[in-house]
């Protein structure tokens, strides 16, 4: 498993390079709260009854990623990669055929998919999608604002499974 790098966004930067670097910020922690752990301890729950693991935190935010920058953003839907109707929180039912591999490389395949589908609006530009729940649209800048709330909500979860697991702890 390689160094994850994480840098802090400039303090002077202009505000969608801020609004960048903070998602992307908060996307590197979680993937540092989740190096050199075994596959066994990524599947880790945090504590009974909840099915909440590190590796589910990874897939479901792969799910947000997606469903914010295709669905809602591009109205690309290409569905759902872990849940479904009939099991809503299935990106955190894991089993001892889910592996940290397929988890992670979904995960970075879905950053590199809203990335490039961001760059093509501006802040204030409307979403061609609507979301699944409301059925508004939404600004670039709301979906950006949004995800930094769901990366580091989540990452306050992936702390505590993380020194759960093996003690470790920090930012």
């Amino acid at each position: 498993m390689t160094t994850t790098q994480r840098s802090e966004p400039s303090e002077t930067a202009d505000e969608r390079t801020m609004l960048e670097g903070w998602l992307d910020y908060h996307r590197e922690t979680l993937a540092l709260k989740c190096e050199r752990l075994t596959d066994a301890q990524l599947r880790t729950a945090s504590v009974e009854p909840s099915t909440l693991s590190l590796m589910g935190l990874v897939r479901h935010l792969a799910e947000c990623e997606r469903g914010w920058f295709r669905k809602v953003l591009m109205a690309d839907d290409p569905g759902p990669i872990y849940y479904s109707d009939e099991d809503p929180d299935g990106e955190f039912r894991l089993s001892e055929a889910d592996t940290w591999e397929e988890a992670h490389t979904t995960w970075r395949a879905e950053i590199e998919i809203a990335r490039r589908n961001a760059a093509a609006f501006g802040l204030d530009d409307l979403s061609k999608g609507r979301s699944r729940f409301s059925g508004k649209q939404f600004n670039l800048r709301w979906i950006y604002t949004h995800m930094i709330e769901e990366y580091a909500r989540h990452n306050g979860h992936a702390d505590l499974i993380r020194e759960r697991i093996d003690g470790a702890t920090g930012d």
